[in-house]
């Protein structure tokens, strides 16, 4: 395992323990959960392996895509107290990702990409994607990249 990658492991079993000392039953939750998705995906596959540090910013990245859409469905069928719960969980995961791009920095990406494949339609659409989430990498959402890059090539 990379050097980085075991240093947020281990500040997330740290911050795991802290949270138990302290009673927070948000942390302790959003961090119980997260272990048990970087042991299966540790585990998963034909040979168990040790997660490289742009495998477990995945791991993270998607536990917490999983609490924020939770907590959207919760709010929209009526649940604001499930919603709540799910997005102190989303929140205290997003401290082990990288510091996410602004819309306006995306953009001027997007920008950029598309300027350099010279896509003109929708039809462009996968090959720009392709090429600013290659740039972005872990700072950026897919689906905010999406929204930037569809709004783009419409106009």
């Amino acid at each position: 395992m990379s050097e980085m990658a075991m240093s947020l492991m281990e500040r997330i079993d740290a911050d795991l323990k802290q949270a138990m000392r302290e009673r927070n039953e948000a942390a302790k939750l959003a961090l119980r959960g997260l272990k048990t998705a970087l042991m299966q995906a540790r585990t998963s596959g034909e040979q168990a392996h040790e997660l490289s540090e742009d495998e477990v910013i995945e791991v993270v990245r998607r536990e917490a895509k999983r609490r924020k859409e939770a907590a959207e469905e919760f709010e929209r069928l009526g649940a604001p107290d499930r919603a709540a719960a799910e997005m102190l969980e989303y929140q205290v995961l997003q401290q082990y990702l990288p510091q996410q791009l602004t819309e306006a920095e995306i953009e001027e990406l997007a920008r950029s990409v598309i300027a350099e494949v010279g896509a003109t339609s929708l039809k462009q659409m996968g090959q720009v994607m392709q090429a600013v989430l290659a740039k972005t990498g872990a700072r950026a959402d897919g689906r905010t990249v999406n929204q930037i890059v569809r709004r783009l090539l419409s106009q």
